[in-house]
């Protein structure tokens, strides 16, 4: 059931390591990067490895049999100012994902950088929800193509490396036209999401089991972190 993809081929941006048969929904991961790099993303650079701790967690809370787990591969480690590589990368993704399982209903989970990729990108059809960690989501950034999805942001407290207000206010900007959206601030959480690093695994797995199957997976955060109020600290 799982093993090598018959495709896309090994050098695309859709990098799946969990393919079912058949599969009903897709999970891809981004990870972060930089503000500006044109060097090459390797798998091997830490912001990837970082990520690799939440691909366990998925797999062992979402069914083998029926959902694809799949990185996205960057052709560079930045986001490098209006060319937006992550966000291409990820929209080819997207695309070659199309090709390989249909239109199934896809959630983007990313972290930092990836989770700008992330947002951005999610006005492809493909894309059913974006969960949002330590989002790099500086003032100004469109929110119209979060229309219709689902998005919750995942936000650690002493992060000194994106601003979760600035991510907040993003948020309240996109509430009336997501079908859902909400925020919680992580508790003596980091930027690396190292600090309590098993909550940051165990939540971000439920909260994506929970945007699959909605009626099957209880949701992992409190009605409050769906109020336009200050997001809550858990």
């Amino acid at each position: 059931m799982s093993g090598p993809p018959p495709g896309p081929p090994p050098g695309g941006a859709l990098q799946p390591w969990r393919l079912p048969d058949r599969p009903r929904a897709a999970v891809l991961l981004l990870h972060g990067g930089r503000a500006k790099g044109l060097t090459p993303s390797r798998p091997w650079h830490l912001a990837a490895l970082r990520m690799r701790a939440f691909e366990r967690a998925f797999a062992a809370a979402l069914p083998r049999e029926d959902v694809l787990l799949a990185r996205v591969r960057y052709r560079h480690r930045g986001w490098n100012d209006d060319r937006a590589d992550p966000v291409r990368d990820t929209l080819d993704a997207l695309g070659e994902l199309a090709v390989l399982t249909g239109p199934v209903p896809t959630v983007l989970v990313g972290h930092s950088m990836g989770a700008r990729a992330a947002l951005h990108a999610a006005g492809h059809p493909q894309v059913h929800g974006v969960v949002a960690l330590a989002p790099w989501w500086p003032p100004g950034e469109p929110t119209h193509q979060l229309t219709g999805r689902h998005v919750v942001v995942l936000h650690g407290a002493l992060d000194r490396v994106t601003s979760p207000v600035e991510a907040a206010a993003c948020l309240r900007r996109a509430r009336s036209s997501t079908a859902r959206a909400a925020m919680a601030v992580v508790r003596d959480g980091d930027h690396a999401m190292l600090r309590r690093h098993r909550f940051w695994h165990h939540t971000a797995a439920a909260v994506v089991a929970h945007l699959l199957a909605p009626t099957g997976r209880p949701d992992p955060l409190p009605p409050e972190c769906y109020e336009a109020a200050d997001a809550p600290v858990l």
